[in-house]
């Protein structure tokens, strides 16, 4: 039953332009490493001819001569032993630069042409910021801000002054204190008052002496003839060495 279709399987043929195939092969010739690195095998095969005075090889020379330490030394090298002195301090040049460089690095003197200038600045009086800071100090000026009432004068017998004259003599503390002038001076003795009182009563009540009377103090006659005066007395005759 399936040997027709296991011929048939091997006789299938598919043909070599269609669109899978044609695929198939490009996308194994971009992932070839041997096709990517091709171009360069063969510019190796050929050779290179690189001449001394070429601009790379220039420029490579000039490159490592420049980051040399001995090349960089080279100048400060030749010029040790050769220095030479100068009469003065100003007409040395290394001097000369470390004292502009000590100027350039003084606070006082960076900043000397703006102390100067401080002081000479001139603002008209009708500019713009000038009449804001105007405008602004009488807004919280404490003076314009309180304006004093006029001082009326006023008959001294019209009914609101005399009114007045009430509130302000019965708000007053002066008025309300006049019936005690009076006493102001006089001694005063504190026998008798609240405080003196109290602490009295308080004395008594914490008195120990008031509190508890001592049995010393208690009129007692003991009976002579009771059973335990009577058996303390024979006790006594039984101990007694005599």
């Amino acid at each position: 039953y399936t040997e027709a279709w296991d011929a048939d399987k091997k006789s299938i043929h598919v043909m070599p332009d269609t669109p899978d195939i044609l695929l198939a092969k490009a996308n194994a010739a971009n992932v070839s490493h041997k096709h990517y690195v091709q171009a360069w095998e063969e510019t190796k095969k050929k050779g290179y001819d690189m001449r001394a005075d070429a601009i790379p090889i220039k420029t490579a020379k000039a490159s490592r001569d420049i980051a040399s330490d001995y090349k960089y030394k080279e100048t400060h090298e030749k010029e040790k032993g050769h220095y030479v002195g100068c009469p003065s301090a100003k007409e040395d040049p290394k001097l000369a630069w470390a004292a502009r460089a000590m100027a350039l690095q003084n606070d006082r003197l960076y900043k000397k042409a703006y102390n100067d200038s401080k002081t000479q600045i001139h603002i008209p009086v009708d500019a713009l910021s000038v009449q804001a800071a105007k405008e602004c100090q009488n807004l919280v000026s404490d003076v314009d801000y309180r304006q004093y009432l006029h001082q009326w004068t006023c008959l001294p017998d019209q009914n609101d002054v005399i009114h007045a004259r009430q509130a302000y003599d019965l708000q007053s503390d002066n008025v309300y204190k006049s019936d005690l002038e009076w006493l102001r001076g006089i001694g005063w003795l504190t026998e008798g008052s609240v405080d003196v009182v109290k602490a009295k009563k308080a004395q008594e009540l914490l008195n120990d002496r008031l509190y508890r009377t001592r049995p010393e103090q208690l009129k007692f006659t003991s009976i002579t003839d009771s059973p335990d005066v009577v058996l303390a007395k024979t006790n006594a005759m039984q101990l007694s060495d005599v």
